[in-house]
């Protein structure tokens, strides 16, 4: 019989009794039932210095929620959550995660930490203003002076929040709950603080899953028009492969250009608003609609509506989209707005152009303005240091689990060939028929959980992930018709 490395790994911990969750993991958390939810946890927290060059001053808790193995000898290495944005906090999205890592949690304990500057750990938090009715699309400018009173209003240094001091947090929590190695996840944003984690601290790395990869040299916003464009034509092409969808779209795009072209200089329409069932009189722009279009490609299932809505509003309708803006509302809401601007526009906005953005934006359906609202705070807001050799790609041999959503219109699947490159270990997989975030997916849960099990990316089987397709598109109201595009 064939002895595996993993088996003889396995059999030496066991000898030694180090195969079991580390005695202070727990002991020093508090037994406790998050937000209500369906799961009973440990959560507590960690003071550290805001300023950890200095090693004195502000300090600053972070939450801590561990989430433990239901086998009574767990694994001694957890799975640690590095949350998207940037700006949301791990600990929000504890559902979402259980979810997911249902299987993984079988034998091993799930750590949420909120970054600092996330979630519960001295937030960064501003809290901005809905959609107008009367303009829908000019609410950039009501959220710069939000955003403008909001920092001024902080009992934080901002230009302390950037991912490598946070990677430096991340790791005191690792030692304070007496982990050894850890397994990183990392979705979006995520990854590039997994990557961080994993260049300063790689000693303590056993294996990284990257979910939608968001690498240190990415330079948002300057790829995100070219990268949703890309979505985009990938919808309309799979609409004229799909016999029912092209019979009932036909000339989708020629049409999506003409209600662009239609709301170039405004457009009020009448409507009734999607929430409070109240009549209103927007103006529609082509920045406000090409924004929603923007969320929309995140999710292929709520895409799937995006031909009927274009028909739609191509016949002077624009109540469809209009109901669409409002899918993600929720979303903000769980996201640090402060901690979301100390970090782009530290690390990515100084690595930007004059004119770069509009450059590639004007070669797309966004307008530059959607951009150019979004980098507005910077102009005002502190910037924390980031130096050259941050930029570097990262290297490592560690295992590397590298997943991309083939749809993905943010991420999309060239990113994580992109840092693939760097990764002597590492494997990518491409998700059929899914966008932004693929761990969610059909068999890619039971995947992670055999990575985790054997940190082998050559030796794993991914055929199962490539079986998935596009949701069908919407043909009505009455929902899509049958079968996919592919």
């Amino acid at each position: 019989m064939r002895i595996s490395a993993l088996s003889l790994a396995v059999l030496g911990c066991l000898a030694a009794g180090s195969c079991r969750r580390p005695p202070s993991a727990l002991d020093r958390l508090t037994p406790c039932r998050i937000d209500e939810g369906p799961a009973d946890g440990y959560c507590g927290s960690l003071e550290v210095f805001e300023d950890r060059a200095r090693g004195s001053g502000r300090k600053i808790k972070l939450k801590i929620i561990v989430m433990p193995a239901l086998r009574r000898d767990p694994r001694p290495d957890p799975l640690f959550i590095f949350a998207g944005g940037p700006g949301q906090g791990a600990a929000k999205i504890h559902k979402a995660i259980l979810s997911t890592f249902r299987r993984v949690q079988n034998d091993r304990d799930i750590v949420l930490v909120d970054q600092r500057g996330t979630g519960d750990s001295n937030p960064l938090n501003c809290e901005l203003p809905e959609a107008e009715q009367d303009r829908l699309d000019d609410i950039e400018e009501v959220r710069v002076d939000v955003l403008r009173k909001c920092l001024a209003g902080f009992d934080a240094d901002p230009r302390l929040y950037v991912t490598r001091i946070a990677m430096d947090d991340i790791d005191d929590v690792r030692r304070h709950l007496g982990y050894g190695e850890i397994n990183l996840w990392g979705g979006s944003y995520g990854t590039r603080a997994a990557l961080v984690y994993l260049r300063q601290h790689g000693e303590n790395v056993r294996s990284v899953i990257l979910d939608g990869v968001a690498p240190v040299d990415m330079a948002l916003p300057l790829h995100m028009a070219a990268d949703s464009q890309r979505s985009l034509d990938l919808l309309i092409a799979d609409c004229e492969k799909d016999e029912q969808c092209s019979a009932r779209f036909p000339e989708l795009r020629r049409k999506m250009n003409e209600v662009f072209a239609r709301l170039e200089g405004g457009k009020r329409v009448n409507l009734t608003h999607p929430r409070t069932g109240e009549r209103a009189s927007p103006v529609i722009t082509r920045a406000g609609v090409a924004a929603v279009i923007m969320k929309m490609l995140y999710a292929p299932a709520v895409a799937s509506l995006l031909p009927h809505l274009i028909e739609q509003a191509a016949g002077g309708d624009f109540q469809g989209l209009l109901a669409s803006a409002f899918v993600f509302e929720g979303a903000e809401e769980k996201m640090s707005q402060g901690m979301f601007y100390s970090v782009i526009c530290s690390e990515d906005v100084p690595r930007l152009t004059d004119g770069a953005v509009r450059d590639a934006a004007s070669r797309t359906y966004i307008p530059p303005k959607v951009f150019e609202g979004m980098l507005k705070p910077c102009e005002f807001w502190p910037r924390g240091e980031v130096g050259a050799a941050y930029y570097e790609p990262v290297s490592s041999n560690k295992p590397v689990l590298i997943l991309s959503g083939e749809l993905d219109p943010v991420t999309p699947p060239a990113w994580g060939d992109h840092v693939a490159r760097h990764l002597v270990n590492a494997k990518h997989i491409t998700v059929p028929g899914t966008g932004h975030g693929a761990s969610g997916v059909g068999c890619v849960p039971k995947l992670i959980e055999q990575f985790l099990r054997d940190p082998n990316p050559a030796a794993l089987d991914a055929s199962c992930a490539k079986k998935r397709i596009r949701p069908a598109f919407f043909l009505n109201h009455a929902g899509p018709g049958a079968g996919g595009a592919r």
